[in-house]
């Protein structure tokens, strides 16, 4: 099969490519994989070999021609603005990437005949829980720029689905960390954590360290994309593990990989957090065959060897 991933150089996607040519093997009918992505957070050195480069920002009309050149059958979407304090300081440029950007991938998809869609969403939906665990009939109310970005896609999968019979899968994302996250793009909490605890400075816990979130391993979100392939179509399908862990939890498993461990900064919360979430993935497993294979002190353990093992 022949499948395009956009983004594939960040953090995410990268995992997806790499699952994809692995799942396709070296024989003439598995998957041929090809990444766009601008290189704006992700690295070309996060890119599989085996896949094919093409350096190009989703907005470019040009991604019609690779689309058609490739013979792309699927679209894996990842390629995005996905900073929520960079969204609240310039929308326009969250919701020209993330909306406009992704309406020149569908037109692209629906001119050059691609089969189907899987586009990676986001817990930024959702807004402030009115109920946890969050299941996929919860209200959706972002309270960011990113939220609303992400879900507005959303809505053009769908029309474009009923209008062209173009075919797609929504996947949201609860916390995504492992190796690859960079902690000065992305910002995730593992990756700020081990950075810091890496270099021998104190970590800072925002608020009192009791919010909690539900932390799902890379390559967990991975195989979710690889197993949509040919499952789900036009289904939205929370990926989580259902367990909430508090920040202060979260440090106090990783504080102990470390021999020498600064005393933890408490400073003030984050203006505009919510203070829990934690997903209900049922329909994942039902209609996907999906479940998290990697638990977290397992999960922290592989993302703290690699960038302890980069630093020898």
């Amino acid at each position: 099969m022949n499948i395009l991933v956009t983004g594939g150089a960040g953090f995410i996607a990268s995992h997806v490519v790499d699952k994809l040519v692995a799942a396709g093997g070296s024989g003439t009918t598995g998957h041929h994989v090809a990444v766009l992505d601008n290189l704006t957070s992700g690295k070309r050195a996060n890119v599989n070999q085996q896949a094919i480069f093409h350096h190009i920002d989703i907005r470019d009309p040009a991604v019609e021609d690779i689309l058609a050149s490739f013979g792309a059958e699927v679209v894996i979407h990842h390629a995005a603005q996905t900073e929520v304090s960079r969204s609240a300081a310039n929308p326009a440029l969250d919701a020209d990437i993330n909306i406009i950007g992704s309406i020149n991938l569908l037109e692209a998809c629906r001119r050059r005949g691609v089969r189907k869609v899987i586009y990676a969403s986001s817990a930024a939906v959702y807004g402030t829980p009115q109920c946890l665990p969050i299941d996929e009939t919860h209200v959706v109310a972002p309270l960011s720029g990113y939220g609303i970005s992400k879900h507005t896609v959303e809505h053009y999968l769908a029309v474009y689905n009923s209008l062209y019979g173009l075919e797609y899968t929504v996947l949201r994302y609860a916390n995504a960390y492992g190796i690859r996250q960079d902690p000065r793009v992305e910002g995730g909490v593992v990756s700020i954590f081990i950075d810091r605890l890496l270099q021998g400075k104190s970590c800072s816990i925002q608020g009192d360290g009791l919010q909690t979130r539900d932390f799902v391993y890379v390559t967990d979100i991975a195989e979710a994309n690889v197993l949509a392939l040919e499952a789900c179509n036009g289904d939205t399908l929370n990926i989580g593990t259902g367990k909430a862990v508090s920040v202060r939890e979260l440090y106090d498993t990783m504080a102990g990989m470390f021999s020498e461990v600064r005393p933890v900064e408490y400073v003030a919360a984050r203006t505009g957090d919510i203070h829990d979430s934690c997903f209900d993935s049922h329909l994942a497993r039902e209609r996907l065959g999906w479940a998290p294979q990697v638990s977290l002190a397992e999960g922290l353990q592989l993302t703290v060897d690699y960038y302890r093992s980069r630093l020898i």
